[in-house]
């Protein structure tokens, strides 16, 4: 009795557990497969088949599509199994000849053809190339869908089919796309090779090609229908840039004559002196020249102004620069040269824009001392950037003081090696000022130098003792000065008419040079006296008169000079102050000086009284 009902089958090629297998009665194809652990990647599934021996020995192929099943689900496609079958799974040809590892991705990506000889083959700009099986009814965009399509390179007019026999086809994508005519979607035949070709790489020639080259937007070859104008093929061609010399189109003709064409004056032109436009025929090319003759002017107008910046001023190569937000202020004064030798770094000015206010960078103190590129100022396209000129000696160059500009300058006059007006800048002192102008004279008074500081909306000045600042070496002494202030340095053998009665003391009387003297606090009756040449030879040194000025009222003192050189005694110098009038009478002015004047006028009254005795 017949329990149950047992296939031997044996499942040989592309399977994960090849070999002999026993399945129930009434299994499929697929049951097989599954119990011989599936399919391999990389194992043809369209190929497969199923090998049978007869009863005379004889082997019986049987070749069915097992993709075509398992897309349909229709199971009269796969054979009916019987005892000691054998399957067979044949491997993709796209594996090579060796053995290694795949996956589905790989694979897909060089197509999913079964064979060379029957696959269309899809290379070029598309988007994956490979063979892919043929399918009856495949046509172009067949092929070029199962390719991915075609890349932005693709030259979609000039895509070339090569038939297993006869000559190759062009097919024009584009006009199918715009026309959707299906005539224009040629069929394919098993073993087609498909190629789309690059389009930089196309060089397009022919009856209906018109060249245009020059200074036009987008310069090449355009086909040109019969009729097709001047003007149309122009502007295919994006029209003139703002480089081209529209006066001077030229048409050069096929056979080799040149035409000339005025664009401008064909747009000026009305009624009877309307020019004609030229006519183009296949083959012609339309050549449209530069504007500009030099380089030199053509690297200027290459660069639009608003992404360029003006440099000017002392730089080894003014000029108009492409400006990028990339770079800053250094790497533009450094693409114009950098400064040359009368460069001022210290006040670069920067004009932003057309109407923009104008600024003013310190670039030298960055370089000397420093600091993060983030702190340069920021430009922008259109920016003019101007590096002045180092000032010229004034004392060389006299007739370019104007040039210096009033708040980059101060004036030194007076006692002084060079007055006149020199360049200062804010981290000069007052001694640096001094030291410019070849510093003080020999006749310079060092105790009364004056500094008007101006532009304070008061003037006002500052008093400046530089002889006690070479005494103490206090800073403190020296004031601080601005641009526009005014240094000057007084004569000390200045008229006295010049000095006023409030900074000076008079001297008068019997000594070498009367006169009015400058006086300090530290100065003394003593030095008074000395600075006018001392007591004379007729002077009355004993009663020596100090006249002193005050707030209320006005006092006189007398000093004995002869008694204190006796005694040394410094208590009896009277005080002095400014202002003060100081009298050395003379000898005669004194009492016994009187008495012996008085005494020889009584003793020459008595002589002649005797005489006149002695005569009666």
């Amino acid at each position: 009795m017949l329990k149950e009902h047992r296939l031997p089958i044996t499942v040989l090629g592309f399977v994960k557990q090849p070999g002999q297998i026993e399945l129930p009665g009434g299994s499929t194809v697929q049951m097989a497969l599954n119990a011989a652990g599936g399919l391999s990647q990389g194992a043809q599934l369209d190929r497969m088949q199923l090998r049978r021996t007869g009863p005379n020995g004889q082997v019986q192929v049987i070749a069915f599509d097992y993709k075509h099943y398992l897309d349909s689900g229709d199971g009269k496609i796969l054979p009916a199994l019987r005892p000691l079958d054998e399957i067979f799974v044949p491997a993709s040809p796209l594996i090579g000849n060796v053995q290694i590892e795949f996956d589905a991705r790989s694979l897909q990506a060089t197509g999913d053809a079964g064979e060379d000889r029957g696959a269309v083959r899809v290379f070029g700009e598309v988007q994956t190339s490979g063979s892919y099986s043929f399918k009856p009814g495949m046509t172009v965009m067949d092929a070029l869908l199962r390719a991915g399509g075609v890349t932005r390179y693709a030259s979609v007019e000039q895509i070339r089919i090569l038939p297993p026999t006869g000559e190759p086809i062009l097919f024009n994508l584009k006009r199918f796309l715009d026309s959707g005519d299906q005539r224009l979607n040629l069929p394919l035949n098993a073993g087609t090779t498909v190629f789309v070709a690059h389009e930089v790489e196309q060089v397009k020639s022919g009856g209906n090609v018109v060249y245009v080259m020059g200074e036009v937007a987008k310069p090449g070859a355009f086909e040109a229908a019969p009729g097709t104008g001047f003007f149309d093929i122009l502007a295919n061609a994006g029209g003139p840039t703002r480089f081209a010399e529209s006066k001077q189109i030229r048409i050069i003709r096929a056979n080799g004559n040149v035409d000339a064409f005025d664009l401008a004056a064909y747009a000026e032109s009305t009624g009877a002196t309307r020019v004609t436009p030229p006519k183009v025929n296949p083959g012609d090319a339309i050549f449209v020249p530069e504007k500009t003759t030099s380089p030199e002017q053509a690297s200027w107008l290459r660069t639009p102004p608003a992404r360029s910046i003006r440099v000017i001023g002392a730089v080894r190569s003014p000029g108009r620069y492409e400006w990028s937000d990339e770079m800053s202020l250094i790497d533009l004064i450094a693409h114009a040269g950098g400064p040359n030798e009368k460069g001022d770094l210290t006040k670069v000015e920067i004009v932003q824009g057309d109407r923009g206010a104008a600024v003013h960078y310190d670039m030298k103190n960055f370089l000397d001392n420093g600091g993060r590129v983030t702190s340069l100022p920021v430009l922008k396209g259109g920016y003019t950037v101007n590096i002045p000129e180092i000032p010229v000696s004034p004392n060389d160059v006299r007739m370019q003081w104007t040039q210096l500009p009033v708040d980059r300058s101060i004036h030194v006059m007076g006692a002084v090696g060079r007055p006149g007006r020199y360049a200062f800048e804010p981290n000069l002192s007052f001694l640096d000022v001094i030291s410019a102008a070849d510093g003080p004279s020999n006749a310079a008074d060092l105790f009364n130098i004056r500094v008007t500081h101006r532009g304070e909306g008061r003037d006002r000045v500052t008093k400046v003792n530089l002889a006690q600042f070479f005494e103490t070496g206090d800073e403190l002494l020296l004031p601080r000065v601005r641009p526009g202030d005014v240094i000057y340095v007084p004569d000390r053998n200045r008229n006295w008419l010049e000095q006023t009665s409030a900074n000076t003391v008079r001297v008068i009387g019997a000594v070498g040079k009367p006169g009015r003297y400058q006086f300090t606090d530290g100065m003394t009756l003593l030095d008074l006296l000395a600075e006018a040449g001392g007591p004379n030879k007729d002077a009355y040194q004993e009663k020596i008169v100090v006249v002193n000025l005050s707030c209320c009222a006005s006092e006189a003192r007398v000093f004995d000079l002869t008694k204190f050189a006796k005694t040394g005694d410094f208590s009896l110098l009277p005080v002095t102050r400014v202002g003060d009038t100081i009298y050395v009478p003379n000898i005669e002015q004194s009492d016994w000086a009187i008495f012996m004047s008085n005494v020889r006028d009584t003793v020459s009254l008595l002589s002649i009284f005797g005489l006149f005795k002695i005569l009666l």
